[in-house]
């Protein structure tokens, strides 16, 4: 919730449709997140919104569009640090277990493989993490 106050928002729990977890409403500046929510899935949302408010997205273009692989990104690269990433790989590569132990949805770790690990020959690199002021 820091994260959220740092840029400018404030997280409301609330009942939502069933069909959202979570929405960011730039007008009111909230985020808003269903009660619902399991705490990791709670962390993984909020993240995701957070990177709607990141890059100032300010309308929903669907769930394909190129502000939602933004937000995952951001999400993924905000709440998984590469070196716990690399440590529970070595264990094991089970997307379920890298996110239970890492305390996200298993849709964050995809993202992060996806979204910020890049191989480079026998070499697996990580971007950049979002640095917030």
């Amino acid at each position: 919730m820091q994260c959220a106050a740092t840029l400018g928002v404030r997280v409301v729990l609330t009942h939502l449709p069933d069909d959202m977890l979570g929405a960011y409403s730039p007008i009111e500046e909230r985020v808003y997140l269903d009660l619902g929510l399991t705490p990791s899935e709670r962390r993984s949302v909020l993240a995701h919104e957070l990177g709607h408010v990141h890059y100032g997205h300010t309308c929903d273009l669907g769930p394909d569009s190129h502000i939602e692989r933004q937000a995952d990104a951001y999400a993924a690269t905000l709440l998984v640090h590469p070196e716990d990433y690399a440590h529970l790989e070595q264990i094991s590569a089970d997307t379920h277990f890298i996110a239970e132990e890492l305390d996200v949805t298993p849709n964050v770790i995809d993202d992060f493989r996806r979204y910020v690990l890049r191989k480079l020959g026998h070499r697996t690199y990580a971007g950049h993490r979002p640095v917030l002021v």
